[in-house]
Order: structure tokens, then C-alpha cells, then sequence
């Protein structure tokens, strides 16, 4: 497990991005079962911009962040889309206040990069993950251009310099504000944790920090079409599927 010196918290991702929009189409395919009415957690809800995707399928769906402030937003938001069958509490990702066996699916996006311990978090997930249940999550992509989370560089005050996320892990660490990960990385993590039939997808960058909104759509149309990618410097996200075998 990676311990970095300037981690910091996650920031949800504004409502209406397209990495909102790509998680979920895949999410929807690599994921079996996962709109039957189940249960779902989401850990690192935000301003439940993601969580909406899929509280349209779900029968119960809880949302969960450490950082209680963003809640009354996302409560609001509830509200005025009339969602009723989702809920949002104040905890921590390793120590989950639910029973054992009490969720289908766990949704954890952006947010192994960030905590403490990984191997407590994914613990605790398959602690509250019933038998057949899946994880479904996402985090930084290593072989991304970009340090998608910047990185504390002395005498940089632009903190995403180019291929800063390529360096040996010992250089990437001293630095950089949260964990990234090649595929074999995360799946040799969550094999570890228990996890079985892990399914990878690259997900393409939606290329949202643009300014230049004319470049981004010539982006998007061309490089950056499609919601997942076989070239891996085309990836700033990892997407997994994993179930819990028990």
C-alpha cells in the first residue's frame, strides 16, 4: 500500500460531466444484475452527482461521504428530482456503519486513491457486500498524460505537469496529492482483498478540464470518442468490476 506524504481528499466531479455519463454506460454493461431492484452503497457520494445515475434503478440506495458539509446539497438535489428511495449519512470508507452482508453492489469511484488505508476500506466493503455481490469502482490511471490530482512540486505552481504520473513510484509519492494505478495494480489489490471475476475497462479522458471548449469537442469527436480505449496514454481512469465470491 502506497503511503503518500500529500494526500488529500476527493472533490466530487461537477453535475453534468461527461465522466459521469461513461462510468455509468459501462457500468451498465460490465456489471451483471445491476439494475434488478438490489440494494446499492455509494462510498464517496459528494453532491450525489454520480449516485443519481444509478438510484433510478436501484430499490435502496445510501450514499456515504466523510465530508458531511456537500450532503444538504446533495439532499436538496434529491428533492427537487423527486428521489425518494436514497439516502446519504456522514462516515468514513473504513468503517462502514452498516451489518454484514447488507449491500448487492458498492459503487466506489475516485476515492481508493485518497484513503488512509486500502487494504481496511476493501475490507470493510467486502464485509458489507452480500455473497455474489459486486464492487464496481474506478481510480487513476497511471499511464494517463496528466497527474489527474496534481501533485505538491516545489517551484510549480501548475501542479498536473505532463507524465509527473510516469515516474518511479518512490518520486510519485513524495509528491503527488492521491494514489494512481495500472490495471495490474488494482487487480493484484482486490484479488488480495478477496475479490474474483475482476473485469478492467480503460476509461477514456472526457477531457472536462478544457477551457477551450471548441478544442475539447474536437477532442471528444476524435481521440476521445469512445467511453473506453485499448491505448492506455488515452485512459485517465481505471474501471473494475469485481465480485465477492463467498
Amino acid at each position: 500500500m502506497s503511503k503518500l506524504k500529500h494526500i488529500l481528499p476527493g472533490e466530487p466531479i461537477p453535475r453534468g460531466s461527461l465522466f459521469h455519463e461513461r462510468r455509468y454506460r459501462v457500468a451498465m454493461a460490465e456489471a451483471d444484475g445491476l439494475f434488478k431492484g438490489e440494494s446499492l452503497l455509494d462510498i464517496g457520494c459528494g453532491n450525489g452527482s454520480q449516485t443519481e445515475f444509478f438510484a433510478r434503478h436501484i430499490a435502496r440506495c445510501v450514499g456515504i461521504d466523510l465530508q458531511v458539509s456537500r450532503l444538504a446539497g446533495f439532499k436538496r438535489e434529491l428533492r427537487e428530482r423527486g428521489i425518494s428511495n436514497t439516502f446519504m449519512i456522514g462516515a468514513s470508507a473504513d468503517h462502514l456503519p452498516f451489518k454484514d452482508k447488507s449491500f448487492a453492489f458498492v459503487t466506489c469511484f475516485e476515492v481508493l486513491e485518497h484513503v488512509p488505508d486500502e487494504s481496511k476500506t476493501l475490507q470493510e466493503i467486502w464485509r458489507i457486500l452480500r455473497p455474489g455481490g459486486s464492487l464496481i469502482v474506478s481510480v487513476p490511471h497511471r499511464w494517463w498524460v496528466f497527474e489527474t490530482h496534481g501533485a505538491e512540486l516545489p517551484l510549480l505552481p501548475w501542479n498536473r505537469v505532463p507524465f509527473f504520473s510516469w515516474l518511479p513510484r518512490r518520486i510519485h509519492d513524495r509528491w503527488a496529492r492521491a494514489r494512481n494505478y495500472s490495471l495490474g495494480q488494482i487487480v493484484t489489490i482486490l484479488k488480495r482483498s478477496g475479490f474474483n471475476e475482476i473485469k478492467t475497462r480503460l476509461l477514456t479522458a472526457p477531457m472536462d478540464v478544457l477551457r477551450n471548449k471548441k478544442l475539447q469537442r474536437i477532442l471528444r469527436a476524435s481521440l476521445f470518442a469512445g467511453d473506453t480505449t485499448r491505448i492506455p496514454p488515452l485512459a485517465s481512469n481505471i474501471f473494475v468490476c469485481a465480485k465477492k465470491i463467498a
